[in-house]
């Protein structure tokens, strides 16, 4: 008996608590804390969502409290959206905060540029969030740049389809979401960013022209094709400087936050598909995508090119014809170069480089062949020529160079005054004659091993420092480019490998 006695009290006090009111508590009195005065969402598109950030209320005081009122400044009209422990709305009554307590606010916004009081390409778009707004009211800032672009996109159509394109013939054919650009969308400018869904095609006997300054931005899923007889020209210009790259081209993903500035996979490709013609890329940067540049059967010419943070390749080659100077290709889920069914290569004052920093990495930044092998049959294509003079070809692996030749097939390379880590201690490699590296005619003043002593992998910094690289001097001057990617003229007499002439690195 005694025992349901106690349970009856306990269900009472339980009951009780329940119906308990805010009379328990006490009034904000101004003395909340935040965990930040101002909270900067960062630049987002126009119409493009933003990520959603944190900001944690706090109650440093020994008593419950109660906020009576904690809403956006602009009330129901504002462009921000909140989460307040576990509920969304604009405007909140009757907060409350247990003692020693916090709770979590979450902001998030979209916003049109159009429907702002601005012409101007960029708005700097502000809002509040009140706390009580009686006599004891405190603020804390919301502030988001928002930056007006110009937006391609496959159409959609009535019956809630949307535009495709085709890729491949027969069996292998398949559809993907995309467009053809039209004449007037064939010269991408500085004035705005572009945004890209889908895939953006260039028609055969077009030129899709980007000029010096401009930044083109993909969003998931998305990328560029260049149909046959079709080209895209990437006219970036030397910049003065090298962190804004102001004349620069950069292709990249729509994520403007500085979370996701390095985080690779954000975008698909720029695919130069069979046929395309005289594709070219000066001073450009491609980041962040799951393989930067595809080349089917094509030629390009790459010249001062960035390529860094591809999720599988950097730059993927199937019987190309490429012709490189003053490249860095580096953090690759896969290799940073790979060619792939031969083809023809010149690759000059190139670092080729891979320091993967997401994980397991199972290829090495260089990988050559001239076979594809499928259950159905084995496709060989001659590898004409690759050369590789003044060249990198290093990471954190201790073998970074791959060759693989079909016996049917032409295998013709050469590393000319490179700087390449193999390293094979067990002697693996020493009965494969691709891999004789006493072999002049494949191997020519070539160093092996020696630490090229970057200035900062994870940043992909690959300048060189000058007196400890291995790569300090090793060039021959009759290949050029007279210039390193810095802008910094080469020794005349004793130029160093890589991309980057030797420098002396700043302390600390």
């Amino acid at each position: 008996m005694k025992y349901l006695y106690g349970l009856a009290i306990l269900c009472s006090l339980v009951l009780w608590s329940s119906c308990r009111n805010d009379f328990e508590t006490v009034a904000s009195s101004g003395n909340l804390e935040f965990s930040k005065d101002t909270v900067y969402l960062d630049t987002i598109f126009s119409n493009i969502g933003s990520s959603t950030y944190n900001l944690k209320v706090y109650n440093r005081s020994d008593e419950d409290i109660n906020i009576p009122n904690l809403r956006l400044s602009q009330g129901e009209a504002s462009n921000y959206r909140l989460n307040v422990d576990g509920m969304p709305g604009k405007v909140f009554e009757n907060v409350q905060i247990l003692a020693k307590d916090s709770i979590f606010i979450f902001i998030e916004t979209t916003l049109d540029i159009n429907s702002l009081p601005t012409n101007a390409p960029d708005f700097l778009y502000t809002d509040q969030l009140v706390f009580d707004g009686g006599g004891n009211e405190q603020k804390v800032e919301l502030v988001t740049l928002v930056k007006d672009a110009i937006f391609l996109f496959p159409e959609k159509y009535a019956d809630g389809t949307t535009e495709t394109l085709t890729l491949g013939t027969g069996d292998a054919a398949v559809e993907v979401k995309g467009f053809f650009l039209e004449d007037d969308e064939l010269t991408f400018t500085n004035e705005k960013p572009y945004v890209i869904y889908g895939y953006a095609a260039v028609p055969g006997n077009k030129t899709l022209t980007v000029e010096a300054g401009a930044r083109v931005h993909f969003h998931n899923g998305s990328g560029i094709i260049v149909a046959n007889n079709g080209s895209i020209k990437s006219l970036g210009l030397p910049s003065s400087d090298p962190e804004a790259q102001e004349n620069e081209v950069i292709f990249e993903g729509d994520r403007l936050e500085p979370g996701f500035a390095e985080i690779s996979g954000q975008w698909l490709t720029i695919w130069l598909t069979e046929g395309s013609v005289a594709n070219e890329f000066r001073h450009t940067t491609i980041k962040n995508s799951t393989v930067g540049i595809l080349v089917d059967k094509s030629p390009l010419t790459l010249s001062n090119v960035q390529i860094y943070n591809s999720t599988n390749i950097g730059l993927l080659s199937r019987t190309g014809s490429i012709d490189g100077e003053n490249m860095v290709i580096n953090n690759s889920g896969q290799s940073s170069l790979a060619i792939q069914l031969g083809g023809s290569y010149e690759f000059r004052h190139c670092t080729f480089a891979n320091y993967w920093t997401n994980g397991f990495r199972s290829f090495p930044s260089v990988s050559i062949d001239n076979v594809f092998e499928t259950e159905e049959n084995i496709i060989v294509a001659d590898l004409v020529k690759a050369d590789f003079k003044n060249c990198i070809i290093y990471g954190n692996e201790r073998r970074e160079l791959s060759l693989f030749k079909h016996e049917q097939g032409a295998f013709i390379f050469n590393f000319e005054n490179c700087l390449l880590r193999f390293e094979d201690p067990s002697g693996e490699f020493g009965d494969n004659p691709l891999y004789d590296f006493n072999n002049t005619a494949l191997y020519t003043a070539a160093k092996f091993n020696l630490d090229p002593v970057f200035q900062n992998t994870e940043m992909n910094n690959f300048n060189i420092e000058s007196g400890t690289s291995g790569a300090d001097g090793i060039g021959n001057p009759a290949f050029g480019p007279t210039e390193d990617l810095n802008g910094t003229p080469r020794d005349t007499s004793n130029p160093d490998a890589g991309a980057y002439e030797a420098t002396i690195f700043p302390e600390g």
